[in-house]
């Protein structure tokens, strides 16, 4: 077996529920992948054979949207892991291997993008049509989650991170841009959101392309949700007119599927777009906290990606206008020295 951090007590025992509970005596585990919670995932490999371990602390992760959600997807033919041996008191779930190569490494490659997304975006349909009859017990997107995301915005990137101070007047654009995307996320037609839906969370796959990963935050919300978090990527971006073309020609699909869609194209595009601008602002949030409160510095690279894309959108609608000027005259001034500062507290800096 691997040598591992020996004065991490959780390793130790989810070493010992690996050996000993479960029998894989002789089998090594090695860290495979950790995400923005608290949440950590270790491969065994005991000969040929590989599986993950999922570690997640009790008092901190509920592991039961997970079990509920991969029993939802898994019954619908989706690649999702399938869970072999649970230890919920402790926090450790036993899963199927679906590999290591991310979407993000693949999508790299020249002429790769078009078949993977053409498979992530025919899981996407699967999820959004055939799920409606067992999903709708999931949580509701609904006005409180999405106002008490995008409050993240001014708490953790714009004070914590830029240092600004939100005046008055600053504060009640705010408010008026995040209800006119609360409007226009609650208007659209619901259905399963995974919520996470992207190129970290994507697993290149040679049977049932893509396995997916991360999907115990889904709910019941916005159609375009996913598709924004899938084209308009935190960690990969791509030109607008490709994005465009992609959107349309999943809209077509939906309706090809039945899906119920009272939205020409324009309308599609606008909702994509604003929901994308909602799942933005959430996210340099998000990515702020990760770094401050929980010594994640990962993600600040992205940070820049995750503007531009706010930015973009907020100056081609009149309602998010305000915000994009905003964007211009104060978070791209602050934005540079922010980053400095932040990248210098890194370890190793």
């Amino acid at each position: 077996m691997d040598v591992l951090d020996a004065s991490d007590s959780r390793l130790a025992n989810l070493t010992q529920w690996v050996i000993g509970d479960l029998g894989f005596a002789g089998a090594a585990i090695a860290p495979a992948s950790v995400d923005a919670s608290f949440r950590r995932y270790f491969r065994v490999t005991r000969g040929a054979d590989t599986y993950i371990v999922m570690d997640a602390p009790p008092d901190k992760e509920d592991s039961g949207p997970f079990l509920q959600v991969a029993r939802l997807l898994g019954s619908l033919d989706l690649n999702v892991p399938i869970i072999l041996a649970r230890d919920m008191e402790r926090g450790f779930l036993l899963l199927s291997d679906l590999g290591s190569r991310q979407y993000l490494d693949a999508l790299r490659l020249d002429g790769a993008a078009d078949e993977l997304y053409a498979d992530a975006l025919k899981s996407l349909r699967t999820m959004q049509t055939a799920a409606a009859g067992i999903s709708r017990g999931l949580p509701r997107y609904d006005r409180a989650l999405l106002l008490r995301e995008m409050e993240l915005l001014p708490q953790w990137f714009l004070t914590r991170h830029l240092g600004l101070t939100i005046e008055a007047p600053e504060r009640a654009m705010l408010d008026g841009l995040f209800e006119s995307l609360v409007v226009s996320a609650v208007s659209q037609p619901a259905c399963f959101v995974h919520r996470d839906y992207h190129s970290r969370n994507l697993l290149v796959t040679f049977e049932n392309n893509p396995g997916i990963l991360d999907f115990q935050d889904a709910v019941w919300g916005p159609v375009t949700y996913d598709l924004a978090s899938l084209l308009k990527d935190c960690y990969i971006a791509w030109p607008p007119a490709r994005v465009r073309q992609w959107v349309l020609q999943y809209r077509e699909s939906l309706l090809e599927a039945g899906f119920k869609l009272d939205a020409d194209a324009a309308q599609f595009i606008r909702w994509f777009d604003l929901m994308g601008l909602q799942r933005h602002i959430k996210v340099l949030g998000i990515f702020a906290r990760l770094f401050y409160r929980d010594g994640k510095s990962q993600y600040l690279k992205d940070l820049p990606r995750v503007v531009a894309y706010a930015r973009d959108t907020a100056l081609s609608y009149p309602e998010t206008a305000a915000f994009a000027e905003f964007i211009i005259g104060r978070i791209d001034l602050a934005f540079p020295a922010a980053q400095q500062r932040a990248l210098a507290q890194q370890p190793g800096s």
